[in-house]
């Protein structure tokens, strides 16, 4: 790609998953010490260490408002603000409910971050640089987790206030991306889609297409101007006409989160321990699931544009299926040995399917007039699903064998396979129009 203004657009706007990622981590190194400094019960430590995940859900369902009212721009710009005082407010919180409060705020900026950024990218991305530009959305997040981890180890031991400056020193990348993002433009099609803007849109346009002549920049305003005002675009979004694209973001959420992800990155230390390994032996397979995650969430990427959405999923599929299933076999066999490389196997299963695709795929499958409404969709069910699987899973492994938990895993991925071949369209290569007509 040669455009690199549009290179760093992206770069930026991508940012907004790193924080996400680092946000989402950070507090395993702080919560310890949080409980023991305030003497948390049980169920109040919870609703502590949980509260940015609350906040996580609430920031995807009212995403698509700021998106579609203020603009794409300025709801990124919002974000950094969000996650500038949660880290600040976190950092000097003197009791844990104002810490609460503190981390809500930054589960909101969590929130509309997976709407906003996957939504900006995908709208001044060219149809054939869409899947690996929107992509370096999942790369960030994955990427920002690793950093927490390295930023937590670092300084662990600054002494008995540590976990303030682990909370406090994402305000520096929360500065660094909010002072990014007034650099960057807004977006084309919300120019010409909502305010009716032509000509500032025809100007973006331009920067992202210098190739283009005045024809044919006219010729894609038109394009825009036009799907925005097709039935699809100007009715309700509750409609039959929407039908497809909704249960297409539904269920790609749903079936992320029924693959067990969450249970296996937030509880990795545990299963580990499940198969006889010491408690800083688990640990250690631990930080092999980060970087496992970041290799092949890179390889996602990089296949995204050259073979598909759709054979990504299904290579994705395959994968869970396999890994799922032998760790599943090997629960009900005691064959411990073999866990850790299921674990790795399923965690490159992930980064190479489902966690490439689907923050791409919600943002361009939904008409421009109600993509943001769609993204807002797609993006809050992933957290409703992931709050329930995460509040569920400690119970399920006391409840049943683990090879009954990782076979019903199993058994949601042959249905996801199942779905992917008869229901899931290919959008490569095509432009947010032409999807929104295949569609």
């Amino acid at each position: 790609m040669n455009n690199i203004k549009l290179f760093i657009w992206s770069i930026t706007a991508a940012l907004a998953g790193f924080l996400f990622g680092f946000d989402t981590v950070v507090i395993s190194g702080a919560e310890q010490a949080i409980q023991d400094l305030w003497g948390l019960s049980a169920r109040l430590h919870g609703l502590a260490m949980s509260a940015a995940l609350w906040g996580t859900v609430l920031g995807s369902l009212v995403a698509a408002w700021p998106a579609d009212k203020l603009g794409r721009k300025r709801t990124l710009l919002s974000i950094g603000i969000l996650y500038l005082v949660s880290a600040v407010w976190s950092a000097v919180a003197t009791d844990v409910y104002s810490f609460i409060i503190a981390r809500f705020i930054g589960g909101l900026g969590v929130g509309v971050s997976t709407v906003a950024a996957p939504l900006f990218i995908s709208e001044i991305a060219p149809a054939k640089y869409r899947g690996r530009l929107a992509g370096m959305f999942q790369f960030n997040i994955v990427f920002g987790i690793l950093i927490a981890f390295v930023s937590n180890a670092l300084l662990g031991g600054v002494g008995e206030n540590a976990w303030r400056w682990m909370l406090g020193v994402e305000a520096i990348p929360a500065v660094l991306y909010s002072l990014l993002c007034l650099g960057i433009p807004e977006s084309p099609r919300w120019l010409i889609g909502r305010k009716n803007d032509r000509e500032a849109g025809s100007a973006i346009l331009r920067s992202i297409h210098p190739e283009s002549s005045e024809e044919e920049i006219a010729a894609k305003v038109d394009d825009i101007a036009n799907a925005s005002r097709k039935p699809t675009s100007t009715g309700g979004f509750w409609t039959k006409q929407l039908r497809i694209p909704i249960l297409l973001a539904f269920f790609i959420a749903f079936f992320n989160q029924l693959s067990g992800i969450n249970a296996v990155l937030y509880f990795a230390p545990r299963i580990f321990e499940m198969t006889g390994l010491e408690e800083k032996a688990a640990l250690l397979q631990s930080v092999g699931i980060g970087l496992t995650n970041l290799v092949f969430t890179f390889v996602g990427l990089w296949l995204i544009d050259r073979v598909g959405r759709r054979t990504l999923l299904f290579i994705g599929s395959a994968g869970y299926i396999a890994s799922l299933g032998l760790c599943s076999w090997a629960f009900a066999s005691e064959s411990f040995a073999i866990v850790p490389v299921c674990i790795f196997a399923f965690i490159a299963s992930h980064a190479v399917g489902q966690g490439a695709v689907i923050w791409v795929f919600i943002s361009e499958i939904f008409p421009n007039l109600h993509r943001a409404q769609g993204t807002s969709l797609g993006c809050s069910t992933h957290w409703v699903f992931a709050a329930l699987l995460t509040l569920f899973f400690p119970s399920m492994v006391e409840a049943f064998p683990a090879s009954v938990v990782f076979g019903f895993f199993c058994f949601m991925m042959v249905l996801q396979l199942i779905w992917v071949k008869v229901f899931v369209p290919e959008t490569k290569g095509s432009s947010l129009e032409e999807v929104e007509a295949k569609l």
